[in-house]
């Protein structure tokens, strides 16, 4: 929406390259403020057509304030903001770089410069496109930008040593079970594994929880017989696991009998089925968890201390996707912290067995506190694999190997990541069954554990709005979002004012995944 004023006001004015600079709301006066940034001079003209434009935009009943300011960025602020681009967007670009090497020329349109870095220059050529549009949204005009090769000596540098961290090996926690009572089994299962630790892949493994849903429904043999099955939801408190059941003719009625609430403990099989676990019961009976069980908290690394590689950016949003409407917000969603996020990967392989998880490519994050969008983490990720990225992933993304290879690794990245979300509640859209998977496994490989505490919004969108789907664009055209779909920092904004306005047509929080 804001997009398509600015070009209105572009078109009716002589300010063709023209910003929004910001908008403000005041509900109580019922009156809206809109600042422009210009780089030439204006006159009277100007304002009155663009004042033309806006007062359509906004309702009778609202007063317009119109500001318009000349910025005209030099050389020298073009310049900094480029090297702190660098810096903040590709610290593996930059980290023997000093703003010596940035190099800016203006020119009519407005300003062209080069990057010499040390890493060939196909290699960084990315980062600068990244830059490009970066400056684009700071400054008025055109800026065209080329990496060339930096003439440095790489023997006088000196390169801190690095020693890989060992990855983290936990062993699944199991709690005893209690109050066994046969349906099936002969002998009463010691203990049982916590569902939130059964991501591997086995013939014989014991969970024990209550059935939070069971549908019944039938499978014809080749023999042409129908056979009843069933598809049970468990859940042990630390996570939740869906069941393919196949009857026996000796345990049928009892099974039959089971009831959503009752507490089960089932023998299970675990396979990879098109990349992902697949759980089927062999036996089930009667059986609890211990009176008063409290799950046992995972062993892990202390949150980092400080950020070591990408430091999150102050954000400010300027083209929020209603500002000209009531933008009060419920108390709920000012109570606490919420880390939007998303992820680009090499595939949608989620599961960890069979040596097939998928490595992450970029990750986009925004964090929400007190109700506004404050802070930003965005950066491309290495993903340690031998080869190309998959044809498909650079043809839907856009990413190509330059930007991964030229990016810090997960090693590198997770840990900041880990203390970005500490404290928050993480919010994603089909966030529980794809993107938190990929943080979960490679965070835990490191020895981090990030707190499942998910919303999400593609669950909130079905039940909040009456869509013909949920997918993230279709959600975004229902609030007049515009962005870059698959793109993790788009993505993830995307998402972040879709959440935000979710929660004040509810009025209140989901229940969490």
């Amino acid at each position: 929406m804001t997009d398509d004023i600015l070009a209105e006001v572009r078109s009716a004015s002589d300010m063709k390259k023209a910003i929004i600079g910001g908008m403000s709301l005041d509900t109580s006066a019922l009156a809206v403020n809109v600042k422009i940034i210009t780089d030439t001079p204006y006159v009277k003209s100007d304002y009155d057509a663009a004042f033309g434009v806006l007062r359509k935009y906004v309702p009778q009943e609202f007063s317009l304030s119109v500001e318009i300011s000349k910025v005209t960025p030099d050389c020298a602020m073009v310049k900094h903001r480029i090297f702190s681009l660098m810096q903040e967007k590709f610290p593996a670009l930059s980290a023997v770089m000093t703003e010596s090497d940035v190099s800016v020329e203006q020119s009519p349109q407005g300003f062209n410069f080069k990057i010499a870095t040390v890493r060939s220059p196909k290699e960084a050529q990315g980062a600068v496109e990244a830059i490009e549009k970066e400056l684009k949204k700071h400054f008025c005009g055109e800026f065209y930008g080329k990496a060339v090769k930096a003439d440095v000596d790489l023997s006088s540098i000196e390169v801190e040593e690095q020693v890989d961290e060992p990855e983290y090996v936990f062993l699944p926690r199991t709690f005893p079970v209690t109050n066994f009572l046969s349906i099936e089994s002969v002998y009463a299962p010691e203990r049982a594994v916590y569902m939130a630790d059964f991501d591997y892949i086995s013939e014989s493994t014991f969970v024990c929880g209550v059935i939070v849903d069971k549908t019944e429904r039938t499978c014809t043999r080749n023999s042409g017989e129908e056979k009843i099955y069933y598809i049970f939801t468990l859940s042990d408190g630390t996570g939740t696991i869906r069941l393919r059941y196949f009857t026996r003719k000796k345990s049928l009625e009892k099974v039959m009998a089971l009831a959503v609430g009752e507490s089960v403990v089932c023998e299970c099989r675990s396979e990879l089925y098109e990349g992902n676990l697949s759980y089927t019961a062999i036996k089930i009976d009667r059986g609890m968890q211990p009176e008063n069980f409290v799950p046992e908290k995972r062993p892990a690394k202390p949150v980092p201390a400080k950020y070591n590689c990408i430091k999150p950016q102050p954000f400010t949003d300027y083209t929020q996707s209603d500002f000209f409407t009531d933008d009060t917000l419920p108390e709920c969603l000012k109570n606490d912290i919420f880390v939007v996020f998303d992820l680009e990967t090499t595939g949608l392989q989620s599961s960890p067995v069979g040596g097939g998880m998928d490595g992450i490519i970029e990750i986009g994050a925004f964090k929400i506190i007190n109700g506004n969008i404050a802070e930003k983490f965005s950066t491309f990720v290495n993903p340690l694999r031998n080869g190309s990225l998959p044809k498909k992933i650079t043809e839907l993304t856009g990413i190509t190997d330059e930007q991964v290879n030229s990016a810090p690794s997960y090693k590198e990245v997770l840990p900041d990541f880990v203390k970005f979300c500490d404290g928050a509640t993480l919010v994603g859209h089909n966030v529980a069954a794809f993107d938190f998977r990929f943080v979960d496994y490679y965070s835990k490989s490191l020895g981090y554990e990030i707190e499942r505490k998910l919303i999400d919004t593609l669950t909130f969108s079905q039940r909040t709005l009456h869509l013909a789907n949920y997918k993230l664009n279709t959600v975004a055209d229902h609030f007049g979002i515009t962005f870059n779909h698959h793109r993790a920092e788009d993505d993830a904004l995307a998402t972040a004012k879709i959440f935000i306005e979710l929660v004040k047509i509810k009025k209140s929080l989901p229940d969490l995944s």
